[in-house]
């Protein structure tokens, strides 16, 4: 049986009367049946409550990046700009999604937002609009601007500690600690990291790229960058996801025995 991986859903206006849907891009469905081998499962932005009663029917969650951002209020930041994309329906949900996972062990992959919410929800900061920071590159477009590659196209390299998760991950494939090419698309990232996240990979301004949570019972990373464009081609992203669905069929193995067993004592 195959692992059922939870996504949370971002709150999306759709047609002429903007009708507010639950949305995930399919680019986050075809990864989890692809290279993760599980079953997605769409988490609706429904606030806390969903967590308890969700988080036990799952064997993974992924969290996915977003063009709306976290809001400041929930890491003690300055305001956001005026029009920038918020989505407190997805954050309210997302966080006590996060803590619950990590709690249990439950394997987690976070991407981009999901990464900045991980930091977020362990009790990081965020940075805000990168690009207009002193020093710091524009992380929001990468440098090949050809519409077909704007998602694939690798922006930056980053350099990965080779003592993290990432490049145990990694061992076997071709790759080097000091520069790996990654695709950008965001303008918030990490700025504080939570006390429990640890950095293991960073742009060359310095700019969290990945890190792992310390002391987790299960599989538990964030990357900034987005995988999920280029597993079919990139070796890196796809053993990422290909270890990520592993843990998450460990655990799904798990939980079923622990069904079994529960049943057969009754």
């Amino acid at each position: 049986m195959r692992p059922l991986i939870g996504i949370p859903c971002c709150m999306k206006a759709f047609g002429a009367f903007a009708m507010p849907n639950h949305a995930v891009s399919d680019h986050y469905i075809k990864v989890v049946l692809g290279p993760v081998g599980g079953v997605p499962l769409l988490i609706p932005a429904a606030g806390e409550g969903v967590a308890e009663e969700i988080l036990p029917r799952l064997d993974g969650l992924l969290l996915t990046g977003s063009r709306s951002n976290v809001q400041p209020g929930l890491y003690a930041g300055p305001p956001h700009l005026e029009g920038t994309p918020e989505d407190p329906d997805r954050d309210a949900t997302t966080l006590p999604l996060i803590r619950a996972a990590l709690a249990t062990g439950m394997p987690l992959l976070a991407i981009c937002r999901g990464f900045q919410e991980l930091n977020v929800a362990l009790g990081g900061t965020l940075d805000q609009r990168i690009q207009d920071l002193p020093g710091r590159l524009d992380h929001s477009t990468p440098v090949d601007q050809a519409l077909p590659r704007v998602r694939t196209g690798k922006a930056h390299a980053i350099r990965v500690s080779p003592e993290g998760r990432l490049a145990r991950l990694w061992a076997g494939l071709a790759w080097s600690p000091d520069s790996v090419p990654v695709n950008s698309l965001h303008n918030q990232g990490v700025a504080r990291p939570a006390p429990r996240l640890v950095p293991e990979a960073w742009a060359p301004d310095g700019t969290i790229e990945a890190a792992h949570v310390e002391h987790a019972k299960g599989f538990a990373v964030g990357v900034q960058w987005h995988p999920e464009y280029d597993w079919a081609e990139d070796a890196l992203s796809r053993r990422l996801f290909e270890c990520f669905g592993a843990e998450a069929c460990r655990w799904a193995g798990q939980r079923h025995g622990a069904a079994t067993a529960a049943i057969a004592a009754e």
